[in-house]
């Protein structure tokens, strides 16, 4: 009487339904989704997935899969791993650590997964039961539960004990000790006095090829399909009005949620939550109601909802064109280049050398080290920064060389008071006389704005590179 009973959790009823969204466009994803339920539900597949599941693979599968697995370990990249850590933390290391990308484990792991997630869609099954009234006594429990814990917050910490009695406790013990039969003869009621009738039931996973087995993946990828429909639906609602694709429409919805941001934080303490969160959960499984929702949708939407949204979308951009003026110009900056001329000697004339973007002081450490000066030798090369354009038509002169020289604190020169502003290296005498002299360019220039072709050009070109 002590050995257990194994049974499988699985979804036995309809299958999980797929969510169809209004107004998007199916039609393109049923010749595939036909394709994939043809292949999952052939005859190949279930050999193979037989063979696999009874271990009936021979040395040329395996090798196929290792030569497989190599190529995908090859293709991924490695994660990097530091070589100077110390033995505690290696070990915390392989605590922490998971294995990589590998397909045999990647297909074990998928087997091991279809075989027990059942209990999760029969918890979905029941919750779309529960939400669609399918049995209004039910439904109705539900909603008692609820009203209880909003009004009155506490009891939310009994729900759990509760649950654990009414759904784990007490079936284990009912399936210990089973009713008779209604066939039975005997008159007398149920009596839970005596020993044991049944051996105690235990959970295990579907066994492969079985009936339950492929209820799991009919229904995993049902959720799959929901879950794709679901996080495109989301993104195309969430994502015109806060991508700032339309500024004045996602600055018009950063004003509304600072708003109510600010609102909130001083009146939050002021609101009626208790009502409010009654009101909404009231609300939300009362539109599951298929006769709800039918006079939701023809009474309210069409009649009231529907004639009134287009004026309501007129006088909001209407607002938002009124109101909210993005008109700022774009972010501008001042650049420069330093003009280098150099001689051989004193009395040589000099001789343009070089645009660059440093003065190339005396006691720059590039030029104390030997180096040569770095930038372009026409004028016409020097391009703006990345990401910026000029924004006048030509280079200016700075007349104020002694300021930016002081401002730098540049020491070993001389500055030019008139004439063309050039800033000399201090003449030392016949050995040392003056090499270098320079001076400096200034043009303006703004930022660039990025448009959606000119974004994707510049990825695939930084992808290149």
């Amino acid at each position: 009487m002590e050995d257990y009973v194994a049974e499988a959790l699985v979804n036995r009823d309809e299958p999980i339904p797929v969510i169809s969204v209004l107004g998007s466009d199916g039609a393109g994803d049923e010749e595939p989704r036909s394709k994939l339920e043809d292949s999952t539900t052939s005859s190949k597949l279930k050999d193979s997935l037989h063979d696999a599941g009874l271990g009936r693979s021979d040395s040329t599968h395996s090798l196929q899969d290792r030569l497989f697995a190599k190529l995908l370990q090859q293709i991924i990249p490695a994660e990097d791993n530091d070589d100077a850590t110390d033995a505690a933390d290696k070990k915390s290391i392989k605590v922490i650590s998971r294995p990589g990308f590998s397909l045999p484990l990647m297909t074990n792991n998928f087997r091991r997964f279809n075989a027990r997630i059942g209990v999760v869609f029969v918890f979905q099954n029941q919750m779309i039961r529960l939400l669609t009234w399918q049995t209004t006594t039910h439904t109705l429990s539900l909603l008692a539960v609820y009203t209880f814990i909003c009004l009155n917050p506490p009891l939310l910490s009994v729900l759990p004990f509760a649950l654990a009695l009414l759904f784990l406790l007490i079936p284990a013990f009912l399936s210990r000790h089973p009713p008779p039969p209604s066939s039975t003869i005997l008159t007398s009621q149920y009596s839970i006095a005596g020993p044991a009738l049944a051996p105690p039931r235990a959970i295990r996973p579907a066994q492969e090829m079985s009936k339950d087995f492929f209820r799991n993946m009919r229904d995993l990828q049902n959720c799959m399909d929901d879950f794709s429909i679901i996080h495109d639906a989301i993104l195309a609602i969430l994502t015109p009005p806060t991508n700032f694709s339309n500024e004045p429409l996602s600055s018009a919805v950063f004003f509304f949620l600072f708003a109510a941001t600010c609102m909130l934080f001083l009146t939050a303490h002021l609101l009626p939550w208790r009502f409010i969160s009654l009101v909404l959960g009231w609300t939300t499984v009362g539109l599951g109601h298929p006769q709800v929702q039918a006079l939701v949708y023809n009474s309210l939407y069409k009649q009231h909802v529907q004639p009134i949204s287009s004026t309501a979308h007129m006088l909001l951009d209407s607002w938002i064109s009124s109101d909210i003026i993005i008109d700022s110009p774009p972010e501008t900056r001042e650049v420069e280049i330093f003009e280098l001329q150099r001689r051989k000697g004193r009395g040589q004339e000099w001789e343009s050398w070089i645009f660059s973007p440093t003065a190339w002081e005396p006691l720059q450490p590039a030029r104390v080290a030997g180096d040569r000066p770095k930038g372009t030798r026409f004028f016409e090369d020097v391009v703006p920064p990345q990401g910026w354009e000029f924004s006048d038509k030509k280079w200016a002169l700075d007349l104020g060389s002694r300021e930016w020289v002081e401002e730098r604190l540049v020491q070993g020169v001389e500055v030019e008071v008139e004439g063309e502003r050039w800033v000399y290296d201090i003449d030392d005498g016949e050995d040392r006389p003056s090499e270098w002299r320079r001076r400096r360019w200034v043009r303006m220039v703004r930022r660039m704005i990025i448009r959606k072709g000119d974004a994707a050009g510049t990825k695939a070109d930084s992808k290149k590179t």
